[in-house]
């Protein structure tokens, strides 16, 4: 039995514009801004040759019988492996799925890379990547993230696609930042990549704030920019609507994870203790309080 193990930090979109019009999987994708963050998901994946083919997937010890992400992610590196094997997938994450961290991306990228070197197919850590971005066009369930996570930083998607098709910048920062986030529950990524309504308000702002911090590439701005984003396209509810209420009259940046019930804020380590007392007060039994650091290495093996 062979074993690899691959990690991917977590990703938190701040505004993005849907750029799924190409008929080429790799070439569909988003334009958009985010920051990635030390807590992801790991991966560690266990293949053997097997005269029966399976592949069984765990999410933090628990068999996913509906990790279709995953499935689409394992069943084609089974194709270009050419042989039967058993497959033993289990991710790790320390952030709650469909919540607005990137999770799905996360898990699609390190089994892609785990799997890479498992099945000692020789790929580049790019051809790895991009069948993870695959997964995610092909599922619905996300549009940049995997891009995002493979460089790691605070990044701007300035060009739609997989890595190595779309083009992705990387803002050097001077300051020390935290990540402090407050999540409430999950919203259906599909529903609102699928919706009329939803696109029509996301791309009616998201691009033109991308062209705007691609000229003014700046923490503040990232934050200022993901704000006016989240209240344009409508979708903050009560109690995250509380919780801005709040950051706002305390002067401290705060906006809502592109797509989850989850507020978030970068803010410099001097404000890490204020923001977190302040998500705290909110926090519920569904959700609760995490704070990270940036990740700026993006995925890899370990």
């Amino acid at each position: 039995m062979k074993e690899a193990i691959a990690i991917s930090p977590g990703h938190i979109t701040g505004f993005f514009q849907i750029c799924d019009q190409p008929a080429d999987p790799l070439s569909k994708g988003s334009r958009g801004a985010g920051v990635s963050i030390t807590h992801g998901v790991t991966t560690k994946v266990q293949v053997e040759k097997s005269a029966n083919p399976s592949v069984r997937i765990a999410i933090n010890g628990a068999v996913a019988n509906s990790a279709t992400v995953s499935k689409h992610v394992a069943n084609t590196f089974l194709a270009l492996a050419e042989r039967n094997y058993k497959v033993l997938i289990d991710h790790h994450a320390t952030v709650p799925v469909g919540c607005g961290f990137g999770t799905s991306g996360a898990g699609a990228l390190s089994l892609a890379l785990a799997l890479n070197e498992a099945f000692n197919l020789g790929l580049s850590s790019l051809e790895a990547a991009q069948i993870a971005h695959r997964a995610e066009i092909e599922c619905k369930t996300g549009l940049g993230t995997v891009i995002a996570e493979t460089h790691g930083g605070l990044g701007i998607r300035v060009k739609p696609g997989a890595p190595g098709v779309g083009q992705i910048k990387t803002v050097l920062l001077k300051e020390d930042y935290v990540v402090a986030c407050l999540s409430f529950g999950s919203i259906a990524t599909r529903e609102i990549l699928t919706s009329r309504t939803s696109r029509q308000r996301i791309n009616g702002l998201g691009g033109d704030l991308v062209d705007d911090l691609v000229r003014h590439p700046t923490m503040r701005n990232f934050m200022e920019f993901s704000r006016r984003f989240a209240d344009h396209v409508g979708l903050i509810s009560e109690r995250l609507r509380k919780v801005l209420v709040e950051t706002d009259s305390a002067g401290l940046p705060c906006s809502m994870a592109m797509l989850g019930e989850t507020a978030f804020s970068v803010v410099g380590r001097d404000q890490a203790e204020e923001i977190q007392g302040i998500f705290g007060k909110h926090a519920s039994s569904e959700g609760g309080v995490i704070m990270a650091e940036m990740n700026c290495q993006g995925a890899r093996l370990l």
